[in-house]
């Protein structure tokens, strides 16, 4: 065999078959232009859709100023609109998220790296990753349905009747009406949502831990937990910060699961248990009957949650990039 390709290749140099073109004539050039073309477009497709929210947002800013930032009034019959309070949500229910699901999600990624018996790997991790999948509506009507009811009767009203009265714990953990809906409760579904996200991430960056990393550690006499926390997370921090953020951007722009369980009351409250509302629920519930101003006040709260999660994921983005590779 290697004889018929030696022969092959002498039959081939020595019939002076042609080289190979150098790059230059037209078809390159246009297969290049439409390259540019095409990443020069999704950037002007972004570019406008800032400009087209920014610009029916804007008299809504200039009406209000810096107060829309600050107030936590949205009345619609006096047409006075704030922010805060929708601002507040999205930031307590992606935080809540985040605290319930990023552990979660890293046990699961040092589980399947580290633990995990070789036959249950890819199940596991199939099982895992077609969480993602799942439309956010389904996992809104399972939360509004099904969870909710058990939350409130298992959860809501026996802590509540144990910690009424308490100073601190009474006001962070009291549910004035026990219905099972509230942003402890919109944190759950997103942290149910977002941990496929983060625990993939997480399992690929301690994949590309070079294995010889985890033998001298094991060599020496360290135990798993030892190598987890010692080894494998600070060499894949920077990575496992990264995953982090992109759960943060999914929890921050999540729209119909929340709209079903955080309850869309704009007010403030101390307590977890009681309903709240998000930038992206009030624009889901409102925007189909909402007029003039209040159409203007909805544009501006899309303007600020595309530039968080813009930022956020920008951020993510590059992190995920800084790979520590030993």
């Amino acid at each position: 065999m290697a004889a018929l390709t030696e022969q092959i290749a002498l039959t081939g140099a020595a019939s002076g078959s042609p080289a190979r073109k150098t790059p230059g004539g037209i078809g390159d050039q246009l297969f290049r232009l439409a390259a540019y073309a095409s990443a020069i477009l999704v950037l002007l497709f972004l570019a406008g859709i800032l400009a087209s929210i920014a610009y029916g947002g804007w008299p809504a800013f200039r009406e209000f100023g810096f107060g829309f930032l600050t107030s936590s009034a949205w009345n619609i019959g006096q047409e006075q609109y704030g922010a805060f309070v929708a601002i507040m949500g999205t930031l307590a229910s992606a935080a809540l998220a985040l605290v319930i699901g990023v552990p979660i999600s890293l046990g699961i990624a040092v589980y399947l790296t580290q633990l995990c018996p070789g036959w249950a790997r890819k199940p596991v991790a199939m099982t895992i990753e077609l969480l993602a999948s799942v439309p956010s509506i389904i996992y809104g009507m399972w939360g509004l349905f099904i969870f909710a009811p058990l939350f409130a009767r298992f959860v809501q009203v026996p802590v509540s009747n144990v910690v009424e009265g308490l100073p601190i714990v009474g006001t962070l953990l009291y549910a004035r009406v026990p219905s099972g809906v509230g942003v402890l409760t919109a944190g759950i579904i997103l942290a149910i949502m977002i941990v496929p996200f983060v625990a993939s991430i997480t399992r690929d960056m301690l994949d590309q831990i070079p294995t010889v990393l985890r033998e001298s550690a094991y060599g020496i006499g360290c135990t798993t937990w030892e190598v987890v926390r010692h080894v494998l997370v600070p060499q894949a921090s920077v990575s496992i910060i990264g995953a982090i953020m992109l759960g943060l951007g999914r929890a921050l722009g999540e729209t119909m699961a929340v709209t079903f369980v955080i309850g869309n009351a704009n007010r403030l409250s101390a307590s977890i248990f009681d309903p709240g509302s998000t930038i992206a629920s009030r624009i889901a519930n409102e925007f189909n009957e909402a007029d003039g101003m209040q159409l203007h006040a909805l544009m501006a709260l899309g303007c600020i949650l595309f530039i968080v999660t813009f930022i956020v994921l920008i951020i993510a983005r590059l992190l995920v990039r800084r790979v520590k590779v030993a």
